[in-house]
């Protein structure tokens, strides 16, 4: 997919599970199970599919997934897989070095969208892309520092902190025109200060909602995580963006859906729901 002037490239960076329940919230398991069968321990299939954003002087990843960083402990519980799809796999197939990004977007600091932003090496952890500029919202990193009892398993220090340490990070404050043809949105329903990346030209837009979407199976406005920190935030969300991406045909990318990368929102006049799907390097 191109749009404006970057050609879009959607990258698995691996496989993991959630509990069921906690990401569909008060939506009973009897519908939600339908579309994302969960395992023994109520655990469903997720993905970590991030973008890579190239034009002529950038190359721009969006989120970085999990990282290899965890103890063995949390890649039982989360069920971590890397036998099929890596992060590193992915971009060298598509013939582009760590050391060639240019920038990283971060939607947010979740363990599970920026734990590949640093490495290991040696004892310390090191920003894993070591040209690049890391670019998150100053309100989202002041509060990812002094988290919530409710959310403070979801932030690990070891993620951001050598990005600061080695003044790599840059923070933003609200939105943001990252360029002329991608546009840096808050959101505060999933966490304070998520930004939802949305990349355009003058008729097609690519919105890449983080956990604003997870899946396909968020679309419908009910469906809202146990993990959101405000879902009447989110609702309202939700219905201000579908309402825009439905209207003009808007493509939507999900970070999280093993089954469904991309797809487009219809309304029949009462609900959304995914109209089209496909996959953005076809």
């Amino acid at each position: 997919m191109q749009i404006g002037d970057y050609k879009i490239h959607s990258i698995q960076a691996g496989l993991f599970k959630l509990d069921g329940g906690a990401m569909f919230g008060v939506v009973p398991k009897v519908m939600w199970n339908r579309s994302n069968p969960s395992d023994e321990s109520n655990r469903i299939e997720m993905c970590t599919r991030v973008l890579l954003l190239e034009s002529s002087s950038k190359k721009i990843l969006v989120d970085t997934g999990i990282g290899y960083k965890m103890s063995k402990k949390l890649n039982e519980i989360y069920a971590v897989d890397y036998s099929e799809h890596t992060l590193e796999k992915e971009l060298s197939a598509l013939n582009v070095k760590p050391e060639e990004i240019t920038d990283v977007i971060l939607t947010h600091l979740h363990f599970d969208h920026a734990g590949g932003s640093t490495r290991i090496a040696g004892n310390e952890a090191v920003p894993s892309f070591e040209n690049a500029v890391y670019h998150v919202q100053e309100k989202h990193l002041e509060w990812a520092n002094n988290p919530t009892e409710r959310d403070k398993a979801s932030f690990f220090t070891n993620d951001f902190k050598p990005l600061l340490d080695r003044k790599q990070l840059r923070t933003i404050d609200g939105e943001h025109e990252f360029d002329g043809s991608i546009s840096l949105i808050p959101l505060n329903g999933h966490t304070r200060y998520m930004q939802m990346v949305k990349i355009h030209d003058g008729s097609n837009a690519l919105y890449y909602t983080a956990d604003l979407f997870p899946m396909a199976s968020h679309v419908p406005l009910p469906y809202i995580m146990g993990y959101d920190l405000f879902p009447l935030v989110t609702l309202e969300e939700k219905k201000k963006y579908l309402k825009e991406m439905s209207e003009n045909n808007y493509t939507v990318f999900f970070e999280h859906d093993p089954y469904v990368e991309a797809g487009t929102i219809g309304f029949d006049g009462k609900s959304y729901f995914l109209k089209e799907k496909f996959n953005i390097n076809q």
